[in-house]
């Protein structure tokens, strides 16, 4: 392995003439940093001041063959320091902001002084300093930024309520500066170092003083600040010879509230106080924006009225936990091959669209009810057993982006019970969400009970999603697959084992001559093929199924799906090749979109945002005056498929609304959003600052501008 190297980089590192600091510039320039050498040369205490420090550790890179300047500056005129690099190495490329002292009192102790000359010297030094060559690594597209924070930052120290203050505040500087910094390729990361050094000379015992050597903690920070470290905006600790990232759990916590009307009272605080501290199921949320997300998320069940997914109250609630190696092996259960370069995208998980089959997220649903006594105690007085059960219909419906892995929790609830004569029909609804109470899905899962009816119930309902009827007319599209002798074995590794599946002495009892194929798998099979035919194998374009099980399948049969297009609609019907048997009937798909097989020539290069500029046009023209009194020019960026395919120009300075980048100068404000996006918003199906929120609309430029569209557009289209 190759050494990591600073060659050509230059290094700027504060309260550099002493413990951490000295060792960081000793190592920097080892690997062939140049190095500024920065030290005030004051006490721990930060009073005095003296060239020593610094000139002695730049004496001792020189005597070593590196190459050092020293700067005697204090960090509060972070701009000298800056300068320093400058004028000696013409830029600057890595910033270690490691100056400080302890001015350590009991909390009733501290002074004003106490307190301002430590805030001064750890965080305005640090602000002023990092302020300075912010400029200079975005001119050049490269910095590397270590803040160092403490152990008494984040957990708190006796005596240090000063430094500890100065400490955590370093935390949320480089939280941003991570944020602003990342479009221009700089990184700010933070360590928080446990180490012996001149502010801990007289605090530590000799031995532990010697054990936690600067030499441990700097290959960490040098790392960090070496080309090859992605790491933005992480809290790095170490000390010791170990090193592990630091970051802020945050609890699932609880509702309380039921509706956006109820206030909150502070007995339903007591209440709910165990779930609120609750962190066994936490999450690290990554910035404030997933913060945002994660609340308007809580809105928008409060305002449907819907809290049991988010607080799992409701009683039967089922744990269903996966990865995409589980995704993988139903993709395989279900046929999927990379023999078709287009399924790569189900089967291996660094595929650029690796995402999950939607079937897949019946499994727990499935299991959910399976697990619950509500099926086997549904009619008073009877015991029905799951040999009993056979599979009847299924609905699935796809809520939100579905994840490639997580834990998820299903809620079953029996909705009714029929009395069909010779059985029961058993009707069960699971809704699905993540940890976080985010709902995914809506499965209704139909079951007949055999030997069950006769109980005195209602032979029809309501609740029953209907089947679809096919169109009297020959399919559009007929897709067919051989199944493989070993399908039920390789689909039941997905969590179905029940034994009919792959014992032959159980198919026999049952009455049938060997193990049938799943009645899910067949599913699986068949929206594939339909993902296939009409959504070009995109599967997040999937929207709902619902099917009848009406015959069984014998692994090594073939199945042909044929498929009638109405709409969005996709009607299908899964038949036997070999007999022509139907074994899936009344079944339809429904599509987000639909993108028909084999035919990009046929494609048009006309996007759905077409229209609603058309629009614009037009409004425009109508009434020039109100566009001119917006005075600001926008460009929109309209991407699809992740990848922009065209520009508009609306220049309401001049009234004029046009496809390309302006004519003259630079837009005031620049918006990306995708075409499908543009239309939801067009339509108002999608709130503009949820859309913001969620990045599905990214805004440049002057974002308050954008808001003073809402004038100009807010009659037929809700933009």
């Amino acid at each position: 392995m190759s050494d990591l190297r600073f060659d050509g980089r230059v290094v700027v590192v504060t309260g550099a003439g002493a413990g951490l600091g000295r060792t960081y510039a000793l190592l920097f320039a080892s690997r062939g940093a140049k190095v500024v050498v920065n030290d005030l040369g004051g006490g721990r205490d930060g009073d005095g001041k003296s060239s020593k420090a610094a000139d002695n550790v730049v004496n001792e890179i020189k005597t070593r063959g590196g190459t050092a300047v020293a700067d005697y500056n204090s960090v509060v005129e972070g701009e000298k320091i800056i300068k320093t690099a400058i004028d000696n190495f013409g830029r600057v490329d890595v910033l270690i902001n490691n100056a400080g002292i302890l001015r350590d009192k009991s909390f009733m102790k501290i002074t004003d002084h106490d307190w301002d000359l430590i805030q001064a010297v750890h965080l305005k030094g640090s602000f002023k300093t990092t302020q300075a060559a912010f400029p200079v690594f975005k001119k050049q597209n490269y910095g590397r930024i270590i803040m160092t924070a403490s152990t008494s930052g984040l957990y708190g120290n006796f005596g240090q309520a000063n430094y500890s203050a100065a400490k955590m505040g370093l935390v949320g500087l480089a939280n941003t500066v991570a944020i602003e910094g990342e479009r221009y390729n700089i990184h700010c990361n933070i360590i928080v170092p446990t180490a012996a050094s001149r502010l801990t000379q007289d605090i530590m015992p000799p031995d532990l003083f010697e054990a936690l050597k600067p030499d441990l903690i700097a290959p960490v920070v040098a790392y960090l600040c070496h080309e090859s470290c992605l790491e933005n905006g992480a809290i790095i600790e170490s000390g010791g010879g170990w090193a592990g990232k630091c970051q802020i759990l945050r609890a699932n916590g609880a509702i309380l509230r039921k509706n956006l009307t109820e206030d909150v009272s502070i007995e339903n605080v007591q209440k709910l106080w165990e779930q609120i501290i609750d962190t066994k199921n936490g999450k690290c949320l990554g910035s404030g924006r997933e913060v945002v997300i994660a609340l308007v998320e809580v809105l928008e069940k409060l305002r449907n009225g819907d809290i049991k997914s988010i607080q799992n109250e409701e009683d039967g609630t089922d744990e269903f936990s996966f990865n995409n190696r589980d995704l993988i092996i139903y993709a395989l259960g279900i046929g999927a091959s990379v023999s078709k370069k287009e399924e790569l995208r189900y089967l291996y998980e660094n595929d650029a669209d690796f995402s999950p089959l939607p079937l897949f997220f019946i499994q727990p649903a499935l299991q959910a009810v399976m697990s619950s006594s509500q099926i086997t105690t549904a009619i008073p007085g009877r015991n029905i057993s799951l040999e009993q059960i056979l599979h009847g219909e299924q609905y699935l419906e796809i809520l939100n982006d579905l994840p490639t892995e997580g834990k998820l929790i299903s809620c079953p609830k029996l909705v009714e019970v029929l009395d069909k004569g010779s059985g029961a029909l058993l009707v069960t609804e699971v809704d699905t969400c993540d940890k976080n109470g985010k709902s995914l899905t809506r499965n209704q899962i139909v079951a007949f009970a055999k030997g069950a009816g006769n109980f005195g119930g209602s032979r029809t309902g309501s609740k029953i999603v209907p089947c679809g009827i096919k169109p009297s007319r020959k399919p559009d599209l007929s897709l067919s697959q051989k199944t493989s002798i070993d399908q039920a074995a390789l689909y039941r590794l997905s969590g179905d084992t029940n034994p009919l599946h792959i014992d032959p002495n159980m198919a026999a009892i049952v009455g049938y001559d060997s193990p049938i194929l799943h009645g899910l798998c067949t599913l699986g099979f068949s929206v594939r093929l339909v993902l296939a035919g009409f959504a070009n194998y995109d599967s997040r374009l999937f929207r709902a199924v619902k099917a009848r099980f009406t015959k069984p399948v014998i692994p090594g049969q073939t199945l042909k799906v044929n498929m009638w297009q109405e709409g969005n609609r996709i009607h299908f019907e899964t038949v036997i090749a070999e007999t022509n048997t139907p074994v899936i009937t009344g079944a339809y798909v429904d599509l987000k979109s639909v993108v028909e097989l084999k035919m990009p020539e046929k494609e048009s290069s006309q996007l759905q945002s077409d229209a609603i500029f058309e629009f614009i046009i037009d409004r425009v023209k109508n009434d020039p005056a109100k566009a001119k009194a917006i005075n600001a020019v926008f460009l929109y960026n309209i991407t699809k498929d992740g990848k922009q395919v065209k520009q508009w120009t609306m220049d309401l300075k001049n009234a004029q609304v046009y496809e390309g980048l302006p004519k003259e100068g630079k837009p005031n404000t620049t918006l990306t959003v995708s075409d499908e996006d543009f239309m939801e918003l067009a339509v108002g199906k999608l709130n503009p600052q949820a859309a913001f929120m969620k990045g599905k609309l990214k805004i440049a430029g002057n974002i308050m501008l954008a808001q003073k569209l809402t004038p100009l557009l807010k009659a037929e289209a809700k933009l």
